[in-house]
């Protein structure tokens, strides 16, 4: 399959301009043949409030059935719906969400007929609109023709029994929409490298640029392979990575470097009975 992370700008509080962007952009990746594209954390509303009433302010009202898949929407989640559908792409992209329950920060899994599935950010930092939200309570995945999809957000990741939950429920490729800020080099870097490699899977980053209401984003999105080798890596300013991954590879979970001599298991060599003070 073929993968894109849009790293691009985010107009505060302007969910109909952000779709639009979003739409341009998908287009565009539709002539290269991308299968999947990722967009940033809160990419159709921004991020940056210093209150309850902001924060509000920038939510869009997303809400899901009981089967779990998304059936009332802003018109802005609406068209990143039609644009799914009419270039069979599949897409995921970070909103700052209201339902029924109180604000969330989400990001949207669509699949090329249009349907829609929320994930919900699990663990937060106190910093912009993560101030004010409700966590998340699940670590869902997203079933593809390509694969297993697992979705995290931003600072979900510097949690490593996220991403080994996911990995262990069979996981091929973990999304990430982020929105790291000057100061998170460390995540962007190094982070998203080790969890791919410490989970033998595929990771894209999607982090956004530009500066909002004072906060400067510094981008460094990547897509890495379930060895940690870098495919694509995005500089400071806006860039459109790509890459072609079979996510077949992220079901071995043997790493075999010389056969017989020098072997390496990702799961089996695991001490589940040492790690139970985790969970305490």
């Amino acid at each position: 399959m073929r993968i894109a992370s849009c790293q691009l700008d985010v107009e505060f509080g302007q969910p109909e301009r952000n779709a639009a962007t979003l739409v341009e952009t998908v287009a565009n990746l539709a002539d290269g043949g991308v299968d999947l594209a990722v967009f940033p954390e809160a990419f159709l509303t921004g991020y940056c409030v210093g209150t309850a009433e902001q924060a509000k302010g920038i939510a869009l009202p997303v809400e899901e059935d009981e089967s779990g898949m998304v059936h009332s929407a802003h018109p802005a989640i609406l068209e990143v719906r039609h644009v799914a559908m009419e270039y069979s792409m599949h897409l995921c992209v970070g909103f700052a969400g209201v339902d029924k329950n109180g604000l969330y920060n989400g990001a949207l899994f669509v699949w090329p007929d249009g349907s829609m599935k929320r994930y919900l950010k699990t663990h937060l930092p106190h910093l912009g609109y993560d101030r004010f939200v409700r966590t998340g309570n699940s670590l869902p995945l997203f079933d593809t023709k390509f694969g297993k999809v697992g979705i995290l957000i931003c600072f979900d990741l510097r949690h490593p029994e996220a991403s080994r939950v996911l990995a262990k429920a069979g996981a091929d490729i973990i999304l990430l929409p982020t929105n790291w800020p000057e100061g998170a080099q460390m995540a962007a870097e190094h982070v998203a490298i080790t969890r791919a490699t410490e989970n033998k899977v595929f990771l894209a980053s999607c982090n956004r640029v530009g500066t909002e209401n004072g906060t400067h984003f510094i981008g460094l999105s990547k897509i890495v392979d379930p060895y940690g080798r870098v495919l694509a890596s995005a500089g400071t300013a806006e860039e459109i990575l790509r890459a072609d991954i079979d996510l077949s590879l992220s079901r071995d979970k043997r790493n075999v470097i010389i056969p017989g001599e020098y072997e390496i298991t990702i799961f089996e060599s695991r001490r589940p009975d040492l790690y139970s003070t985790l969970c305490e």
